[in-house]
């Protein structure tokens, strides 16, 4: 298969897939005048690292999970720690949003949105600290 014909398979745009080979992620094979020439395990293991990629696992990540896939005498405890680690980032990630929609949502609150021209949200902006409605 070509490059055309595996991005349309996987959903990967051929950009995605020239820059997982470039960082080793695939290694397709080559034809005698240089074009790639993918195979179907090529094609399977580009759609394991979208599907890995959709879940926001980083290429670190990728490149082990792949690894440990391919690995028949792999253990779990190595993927699940992967996985874990990866959803304690996500956890973090949520709790830093919801602080930020929290603030936002105070800043929000305290503007009047009438034509005056004082903003809370713009003074906050600019001093780093709520003037708004405290309490």
């Amino acid at each position: 298969m070509n490059i055309g014909d595996v991005s349309r398979l996987s959903g990967l745009p051929a950009k995605t897939i020239r820059y997982y080979e470039d960082i080793g992620l695939v290694q397709p094979q080559r034809s005698a005048n240089g074009y790639r020439a993918f195979r179907d395990s090529d094609l399977h293991k580009l759609a394991f690292l979208g599907r890995a990629r959709a879940l926001g696992f980083s290429i670190e990540d990728c490149r082990g999970l792949l690894a440990l896939y391919e690995d028949e005498s792999r253990e779990s405890a190595s993927v699940k720690r992967i996985a874990e680690d990866h959803l304690h980032r996500i956890d973090e990630k949520i709790a830093q949003l919801q602080s930020m929609r929290a603030t936002l949502a105070h800043l929000v609150s305290c503007c009047a949105g009438d034509d005056r021209p004082d903003c809370p949200i713009l003074e906050d902006l600019g001093a780093g600290e709520d003037h708004c409605c405290k309490g």
